[in-house]
């Protein structure tokens, strides 16, 4: 009695889990310190609140920082004391 297997000789072609990649955000800082900025210019596109909005600057429902004055870009730091009493670093966003 012969016996034939039923094994592929060859493997599959057309699936793989590999080659998917998402296209870049174009997140970052668009205004330096000392750029100067028009009403509603975009400062900087962010994911969370890694800096945050000071003097004539807002903040927009993505993260993203915006002017709201003409004038011109100033960073600064400032200290803040958190909900546990903590305090910690902030960077600033200001217009002036």
């Amino acid at each position: 009695m012969l016996y034939f297997s039923r094994m592929a000789h060859t493997k599959s072609a057309g699936h793989t889990k590999l080659g998917r990649d998402s296209i870049g955000k174009r997140l970052g800082i668009k205004k330096q310190d000392g750029d100067s900025v028009k009403k509603g210019e975009v400062v900087i596109r962010q994911r969370g609140t890694k800096y945050h909005p000071g003097e004539d600057i807002r903040r927009g429902k993505d993260d993203t920082l915006y002017a709201v004055k003409d004038g011109t870009i100033k960073f600064s730091t400032k200290s803040k004391t958190g909900f546990d009493g903590r305090r910690k670093k902030i960077k600033l966003v200001n217009v002036k």
